[in-house]
């Protein structure tokens, strides 16, 4: 369960940056809707980007809630056990 919590980051991480090129892109194409004169075609556009924007919005609140200091906590779980088995074999070469 541990590592699990320490891999959620990069996975939110990972959406997030997916989310952020397409808010990237249909932020574009919204423009270009715009600029040419396809004003529905635009109005399409700008309704996904703002879904787009809503999920990265999600994702940022869950990273913020507490996934990244589970991470971290889980981090120093695994860290501390490591540090315990290498002092029982020093002890035991000793």
């Amino acid at each position: 369960m541990p590592r699990d919590r320490s891999r959620r980051p990069f996975r939110v991480a990972a959406a997030q940056r997916v989310e952020h090129d397409e808010i990237a892109a249909y932020g574009t194409l919204v423009a270009w809707a715009t600029a040419m004169g396809h004003g529905e075609a635009a109005d399409l556009l700008q309704a996904t980007l703002n879904e787009e924007k809503t999920a990265d919005g999600t994702l940022t609140k869950l990273a913020e809630s507490g996934v990244n200091s589970q991470a971290v906590d889980a981090g120093a779980m695994r860290a501390a056990g490591r540090d315990e088995r290498h002092a029982r074999d020093a002890v035991s070469r000793g």
